[in-house]
């Protein structure tokens, strides 16, 4: 997953339903290097229904269109 790629989301949470669409906006944390800790990333993405910004980890997002 990269910035600009068309994501839909795999969870529902508070005013946000399952399967809406999103554009990636930006990575904003990665965790990898930490023993005993699973690894994840935190990405901003800008929701195309609700028209707002809300933040995920990356197993939450699933890729539909990847940008070049």
């Amino acid at each position: 997953m990269q910035v600009g790629d068309l994501v839909r989301v795999t969870r529902a949470s508070i005013g946000i339903p399952k399967d809406s669409l999103a554009l990636v906006e930006a990575k904003i944390r990665e965790n990898r290097d930490f023993a005993g800790v699973q690894p994840y990333e935190i990405w901003q993405v800008y929701l195309l229904q609700a028209g707002r910004q809300r933040r995920y980890l990356g197993r939450d997002l699933e890729v539909i269109s990847e940008s070049r």
